[in-house]
């Protein structure tokens, strides 16, 4: 157990409970070697040491000083300070103690060459993955070169790359810590990245890999496109495999790494053996199993020896189709006539993109890139962020699915395909193009059209059903709210709550649930004033108890539940624990009163029984949030017993009813859709489902309430919106990239009904 005061810990002595000392990354990587999995022994800088660095050489007023003068828009403003900032840091003075407890440390390990990674302390969480924003320093060897390494390892945190992407997930820049990690260095022969669920499709029945020659920084970088092999979790067979030539790797060579070529004969080898891609797929197996969620983990191999040097939450998944399901009703497609695509490349990062290309032949050349282009490039170094956050799409010659342009493109929910060979040479700049995420596929020309449609801008359609948007990422919403959006229909709690990154109970026995009440405020109010005065349906916490175990301090306060989805949750919860319930109603209240955006409504989910619900209104009536015209409390619909006893539950006293297919349709077919024994049996569509969800909507109109749906469904099956609108539901609330789609399809049924 790392303490406050400590300032370098081996990472024997570190778990994933000490994040906020050491980072995600030290915190994962001492969690690991607790569990025996193959890590490189190493030791941590905690955060206290970059604070107290800081503190000494007095640097804290000279850096608010200068981050308070960037103009986020140009990107010589953003380099100017970070330039500043980073000089500061590198000429700063290391305490005399500070380097005898690190030379110490490195003594230890035996004075080997090592490898040195940032593990910031609001990096590695399940809302942030700071993917390639900090340096690493790989194969420094003497106590010398590692003090100097160690300077400028800090001083990356203010890279620009850094600096604007803190600023876009609105992290703070000066209460964020930088914590480093030093490692053994492993010589890879091979190494990669792999995700124990598919990051682009959801899939969660995959595990994915991908795979280079020499050490893993140009899979990050994305200068190779690597193999990728995708392995089914249950047989461990693989069930695609796409072998890439590869012309150079990095490697050591004497002092330095170099970039070298690969000799002729390797070339064109499978990077892995299908022994070892089985092997690492039952790590990764493995390394999911213990933190109960799914992993983006970096690995390399050296001499046949498989190592984990890095493991963190995915941060970008997306609710995956259940298994069985038509490719044609998933994938969102572009035709205008018999268009055909004019560049095909791997999918990277979902939804549509359209706009002017933009060729970017390095990072320098960045300001070039206008809002709303596409940008082009042979590769997306880090330095590429700022610029891609302009980018209505984003096409790279080379890199996989894992590389560091992939992962960000994700976060921000940008379209983006890698790999796409030949761009720079088949598009041209200026010239206009629609891109496919989502397919892997560039087409000529702005006007892009899903399947069936008449010609015209669908985003024009008015529906009298309100199309919402679901959303759990502040730093999205004003972009979102740009669009021809009704309002929030599914404001998710919980990525924000992981990026608290401590459970709510360790905050609450610390004294510092006030903490919990002002990140949680600031990100709904972020929300709710973008979209104002559109509605925003805020559910409060899903959590299950592997979820909240999987928070710093969760261990200490939940207990371990075999089947986590029929467990201790929603407002069963919140009856059992109202003092944790009261922190997201304060967070509520402080929105709606303080910041005066009364277009925010409350939603519960889980509800199992009429006494449940009555007791939850007493608690929320309590606090002073009354239902009125301007506050709506909504009752998910997700238990068979909400179908059965509609009526009972609406006369408690409801505003409006957001039906949850996903657990419902589960509880009503008693099938686990996550599992593939089974899994083809879910389907929404089953007459029991949609009998279920027509009783729902009639009770509702009947009643005069609302009566919505947020669940996956209608993100996936048009046909699935039809029958809504047949049913006279009042709004439907999807996934980002399905809006446009669900909008034309409304308006369709809705002419269709009459």
């Amino acid at each position: 157990m790392v303490r406050p005061s400590d300032l370098v810990v081996s990472l024997f002595d570190v778990d994933r409970d000490d994040t906020l000392l050491v980072g995600g990354k030290a915190a994962n990587l001492g969690e690991m070697l607790e569990q025996k999995f193959p890590v490189p022994e190493g030791f941590a800088i905690t955060a206290a040491s970059y604070f107290e660095f800081l503190k000494e050489n007095k640097l804290n007023e000279k850096i608010k000083h200068l981050l308070s003068t960037v103009n986020y828009e140009r990107d010589e403003s953003l380099n100017q300070i970070s330039s500043h900032i980073q000089k500061l840091i590198k000429n700063g003075k290391i305490s005399e103690k500070l380097m005898s407890e690190i030379f110490e440390a490195y003594k230890k390990i035996g004075s080997p060459y090592v490898a040195i990674r940032s593990s910031a302390t609001s990096e590695d969480s399940k809302a942030a993955s700071f993917a390639g924003q900090n340096e690493t320093f790989l194969n420094v060897k003497g106590e010398a070169s590692l003090a100097d390494k160690i300077r400028q390892a800090w001083s990356s945190l203010f890279e620009p790359r850094s600096i604007f992407y803190r600023h876009e997930k609105r992290i703070s820049h000066l209460k964020t810590g930088i914590a480093l990690v030093v490692q053994k260095m492993i010589e890879s022969d091979v190494s990669g990245v792999m995700f124990t669920q598919d990051p682009v499709t959801g899939d969660k029945s995959k595990v994915v890999i991908e795979a280079i020659f020499g050490l893993g920084e140009y899979i990050v970088q994305g200068k190779v496109t690597p193999d990728h092999y995708e392995i089914d979790k249950k047989s461990l067979s693989t069930v695609e495999k796409a072998k890439n030539p590869q012309d150079v790797m990095l490697k050591k060579v004497k002092e330095d790494n170099r970039e070298i070529k690969v000799p002729s004969r390797f070339r064109n080898r499978q990077k892995l053996s299908d022994h070892e891609i089985i092997t690492l797929t039952k790590l990764g197996i493995a390394i999911e199993k213990h933190y109960y969620f799914p992993q983006d983990i970096e690995w390399a191999n050296e001499k046949d020896r498989i190592y984990i040097v890095q493991t963190r939450p995915i941060t970008t998944l997306r609710p995956a189709p259940p298994f069985g399901r038509a490719r044609s009703e998933q994938t969102t497609r572009i035709a205008s006539g018999n268009l055909h695509p004019i560049l095909i490349g791997d999918p990277a990062s979902p939804g549509i993109g359209t706009g002017k290309v933009r060729k970017l032949a390095n990072a320098k050349e960045s300001n070039r890139l206008e809002k709303g282009e596409v940008l082009v490039a042979h590769v997306t170094s880090p330095d590429y962020v700022p610029a891609m956050k302009r980018a209505s799409a984003i096409i790279t010659e080379k890199g996989g699915r894992t590389s560091h342009a992939a992962i960000v493109a994700r976060e921000f929910g940008i379209p983006a395909i890698v790999g796409a060979l030949q761009a720079f040479a088949k598009l041209t700049d200026q010239n206009v193009v629609s891109v496919n995420g989502a397919s892997g596929e560039v087409f000529s020309g702005a006007r892009y059209f899903p399947p069936n449609a008449s010609e015209g801008k669908f985003s024009e359609a008015k529906t009298k059903t309100k199309i919402y948007v679901n959303l759990a990422e502040p730093e999205l919403a004003p972009k979102l709210a740009e669009r021809n959006i009704d309002g929030v229909g599914l404001l998710r709690a919980e990525f924000m709550i992981a990026q608290i990154g401590t459970h709510p109970k360790k905050l609450i026995h610390d004294g510092k649930s006030g903490l919990f009440v002002e990140k949680l405020s600031e990100g709904v109010g972020k929300i709710c004033e973008a979209f104002y005065p559109r509605p925003v349906f805020y559910r409060t916490t899903d959590f299950k108890t592997n979820e909240y175990r999987n928070l710093a301090g969760g261990k200490q306060f939940e207990e371990y539940e075999e089947n986590p989805m029929i467990g201790y949750r929603g407002a069963f919860r919140y009856t059992r624990e109202p003092r944790v319930f009261e922190l997201e109603l304060r967070a509520i209240k402080k929105v709606r009163e303080k910041a005066k955006l009364n277009n925010l409504n409350l939603m519960i989910p889980f509800v199992r029984t009429t006494n449940e619900l009555l007791g939850i209104k007493k608690i929320i009536n309590a606090h002073g949030l009354k239902r009125s015209p301007t506050f709506k409390i909504y009752m998910m619909c997700e238990v068979p017993s909400n179908v059965i006893l509609i009526d009972d539950f609406i006369g408690v006293g409801i505003d409006g009813v957001s039906i949850g297919s996903n657990d419902l349709t589960m509880l009503i077919l008693g099938v686990d859709r996550d599992n593939e024994e089974v899994a083809k049996v879910f389907d929404e569509r089953d007459k029991a489902v949609l009998w279920a969800i027509e009783k729902v909507i009639s009770a509702c109109r009947r009643a005069g309430i609302d009566s919505s749906i947020c669940g996956q469904a209608p993100s996936v099956f048009p046909s699935f919106v039809e029958e809504l609108v047949s049913f006279g539901i009042n709004s439907i609330s999807v996934s980002q990239d399905a809006v446009e789609d669900t909008r034309r399809i409304v308006h369709f049924a809705e002419v269709k009904k009459g």
